[in-house]
């Protein structure tokens, strides 16, 4: 397998893809304020809760998803490096997906589906952190990725919403075909959870018998914040399929 080094050698220019200070991938500032969500967890919605729970207040009134995980607290550098990913200024994909496979165990399900872009802002921005995500993933877990769900109409952006307002402004926003039964639903960013369980309503109204949520980052509403990610940087790694690659590439 090629050393991390000669990877990284590879990806130019090197650039931290937090702060965009030139040197590597991620610079030594950066990488150790990542925070994963430490147990225990809601069995359900994945929030931080004092003692397992099977279910909690954060995901009461969220009805249609099985399960919700995510790998990282969106706290530190990364709200810098999901804002310049949605922008398109960078498509930090493997290094999210090598997170996510990190942080996350693998969820027994058939295939992978993501949340759909908003068609213009998809266009103006030139990047789908979701799709980009799902499809690294599907090389991690071995998976297809299968496009199921569309949206049916526009929808404001959810920033500044409360939790209800989000549900309301997303109710009916998705439709979707049959697929498999056990299907992840991948996204960005969990911040309520309003926006995935109403896709995961148009999966379940499809066919799906089980829809796992799978983000790169949660929303600390509750400012809350956990241990770093073990052994603080990635390590070089090789896909099932056996090809090498750079999971930390971070530049078009």
């Amino acid at each position: 397998m090629p050393s991390l080094a000669s990877l990284i050698r590879l990806a130019l220019p090197r650039r931290c893809v937090a702060c965009r200070r030139p040197g590597e991938w991620m610079c030594d500032e950066c990488g150790p304020q990542m925070r994963a969500l430490a147990r225990p967890l809601c069995a359900r919605c994945g929030a931080p809760t004092e003692l397992a729970v099977p279910a909690c207040r954060a995901c009461k009134s969220l009805r249609w998803f099985t399960s919700a995980r995510s790998a990282l607290w969106l706290s530190g550098p990364v709200p810098s490096l999901v804002a310049g990913w949605k922008r398109g200024d960078i498509s930090p994909r493997r290094l999210a997906a090598a997170l996510v496979a990190h942080e996350l165990a693998q969820p027994a399900v058939d295939a992978l589906v993501s949340v759909p872009a908003v068609r213009d802002r998809h266009l103006r921005r030139g990047a789908d952190p979701p799709a980009e995500l799902a499809v690294e993933l599907g090389h991690w877990w071995e998976l297809p990725v299968v496009p199921l769900v569309t949206r049916t109409r526009d929808v404001r952006p959810q920033r500044g919403l409360d939790a209800s307002a989000r549900r309301r402004n997303v109710s009916g926003a998705f439709a979707a075909r049959a697929g498999p039964a056990r299907l992840a639903l991948v996204d960005d960013v969990y911040t309520t959870g309003a926006t995935v369980d109403e896709c995961a309503r148009a999966l379940r109204a499809a066919g799906a018998r089980e829809v796992h949520v799978i983000t790169f980052a949660r929303t600390p509403l509750d400012r809350t914040f956990a241990r770093a990610p073990p052994h603080g940087r990635l390590q070089a790694t090789t896909y099932p399929s056996g090809e090498a690659r750079d999971a930390t590439s971070g530049e078009r």
